[in-house]
């Protein structure tokens, strides 16, 4: 069966240790804040200006002034910190945040990401994701392995406009964990019930295939 986006979060969440740093991007990203274990140390970090974020909060205990990038509402943990844009973009750039965990609309086997813009949308802009994607050395994309349309999301080269260039280390969809290496997608896990066949069927990009593939242990 299928991860669904609380699935991808759990999984990702195992790949946070201890003393890390971390930015959440927008989508799947910000869940995985709640799913992380409860024995380490770990600093969430928001561009908009917040270090020690903690989980989302209970309905009804929602602060409209503390939010993420994405403006939802926030938890901060004790010794919780906020600042300006300066200096929040001052850590992401120069290289303080360990890992970086973005959404994306496609990532190709070389390990571009395109995660933006859609051509023909309107947008505000690219964001805090042009200085992530440049700036930091290990970034874990979180995604559906498909588009609504059922289409591939891994692909061999990516067709909308690009964030970053050879820069995505690691993808985690519903279906599957991957690495991406200089001759394309590496298959890590499979989803719970989910066949190496299926993996194959959704994914455009060159797929590595490895041994026997062992199920996600979330």
């Amino acid at each position: 069966m299928a991860l669904d986006k609380q699935g991808i979060a759990k999984r990702i969440a195992k790949e946070v240790k201890d003393g890390y740093y971390v930015n959440l991007g927008i989508g799947i990203p910000t869940l995985v804040a709640n799913y992380v274990r409860e024995d380490i140390d770990v600093e969430f970090q928001s561009e908009n200006g917040v270090l020690g974020m903690g989980p989302f909060p209970f309905e009804g205990e929602e602060d409209a002034d503390i939010i993420n990038a994405g403006k939802q509402t926030i938890t901060t943990l004790p010794g919780a910190s906020f600042f300006d844009s300066a200096l929040s973009f001052s850590m992401i750039r120069g290289q303080h945040v360990q890992l970086t965990i973005l959404g994306a609309m496609e990532v190709s086997e070389n390990g571009d990401i395109a995660n933006w813009k859609i051509p023909g949308k309107m947008v505000k802009g690219m964001g805090g994701a042009m200085d992530l994607v440049a700036s930091a050395d290990n970034i874990i994309v979180a995604m559906m392995h498909t588009n609504r349309a059922g289409a591939s999301k891994l692909l061999k080269q990516c067709s909308l406009p690009l964030t970053g260039v050879a820069c995505v280390k690691k993808i985690v969809t519903n279906l599957a964990v991957l690495e991406v290496t200089s001759k394309g997608f590496n298959l890590l896990e499979r989803a719970p019930g989910v066949n190496v066949e299926e993996i194959k069927a959704a994914t455009e990009g060159n797929l590595i295939i490895t041994g026997e593939i062992p199920e996600m242990n979330i």
